[in-house]
């Protein structure tokens, strides 16, 4: 296969601090020999496991670029034990457009995997993280959250995985990751996905679903700064701080075990919530309703859970379209899980 277009500015062997690029040449009407500039620090001192830790995947995401912009400003080498490869916006094009995918090709890097280095500009960025970074990295942590169309409880969340070593070793870092809910996660549709591709080089992957609607708050961005401390503290690549020992948290198992969590709109309409994230449903509960947004006088939709549980996950903002998720409800397996690094 031919090499990748993709060039870093950093010596990923370099002990210290570094600040750059991963450079993509793209031509285009505005700059006829310009470049994606894909911002990524490195942090390395001596020896030790690796850990890459990216956001925006997704480009109308934010936890995950705002807690790994502010790590990767104020990490020192002099804090770890091995290295760190921060990359705050994943999908750069993405999140400079606040879209959830590309403007450049409408990809959607996190079913892009593995990638083509000759493919399109969200191909070639898939590619380089599958051939160039990953190899590199021991723990993987990819900071999601809901986007404009998606809220979540704040959770880390796993896969179920064929390997009971490999997902022995997932689970521990999500739960010391620390996010007031863990999840084992089930994906409709696991091609192309990045955690997929990371799963199957025996890395330790955790995901999160942070919150969603578009933005940020206080609180969510909370929860990535000290999952993702929570997270190399667990590598070995941080030491544990007064404020980890002063500050005792648990964490919430969720389970996703099968496609009745999902609910899924069969109308365009208006959304009506019958049931707020983290409140539990009984099976067979409206959990929505869906009104004619075209005419009044009309009776509306009526969804019902499939199952009981937790509203983990619903639709965002107020209007629903068929094919749309309209909500999540997962099992709660275990609450009050002391959460140790």
């Amino acid at each position: 296969m031919r090499a990748s277009p993709i060039q870093p500015t950093v010596d990923f062997d370099a002990d210290g601090e570094q600040h750059g690029f991963l450079k993509l040449p793209h031509s285009h009407d505005d700059s006829a020999w310009g470049a994606v500039m894909i911002p990524l620090t490195v942090i390395r001192n001596g020896d030790g496991p690796t850990a890459l830790l990216t956001g925006g995947n997704h480009g109308d995401e934010y936890e995950g670029p705002i807690a790994l912009t502010k790590l990767a400003g104020t990490l020192k080498a002099s804090d770890v034990s091995g290295r760190v490869i921060v990359v705050p916006f994943m999908n750069f094009p993405a999140f400079r457009a606040g879209t959830r995918t590309s403007p450049i090709d409408r990809g959607n890097l996190n079913r892009s995997f593995p990638g083509k280095p000759d493919g399109t500009v969200t191909e070639k960025i898939a590619d380089y993280f599958q051939r160039y970074l990953l190899p590199l990295a021991d723990y993987v942590l990819d900071l999601h959250a809901g986007g404009r169309t998606l809220d979540f409880v704040p959770f880390a969340a796993i896969h179920l995985l064929p390997d009971a070593t490999q997902q022995a070793r997932c689970e521990a870092a999500m739960r010391a990751f620390g996010a007031p809910y863990s999840m084992r996660m089930l994906e409709l549709d696991s091609v192309g996905l990045y955690d997929t591709a990371v799963e199957e080089a025996g890395k330790v992957f955790v995901s999160t679903e942070l919150g969603g609607g578009g933005t940020a708050t206080v609180q969510s961005v909370a929860v990535a700064e000290r999952g993702v401390r929570g997270f190399l503290q667990h590598a070995g690549i941080l030491k544990q701080d007064e404020a980890t020992r002063a500050a005792p948290r648990t964490t919430t198992l969720l389970d996703m075990p099968d496609g009745s969590c999902y609910t899924t709109s069969e109308h365009d309409g208006l959304l009506d919530l019958c049931k707020d994230l983290g409140e539990m449903v009984d099976s067979g509960e409206v959990i929505a309703r869906v009104y004619d947004a075209a005419r009044t006088g009309v009776a509306p939709v009526e969804y019902r859970a499939r199952r009981a549980g937790m509203l983990a996950a619903r639709h965002f903002p107020g209007l629903v379209r068929i094919g749309d998720t309209v909500a999540v409800v997962a099992d709660v397996l275990e609450r009050g899980i002391p959460v140790a690094v």
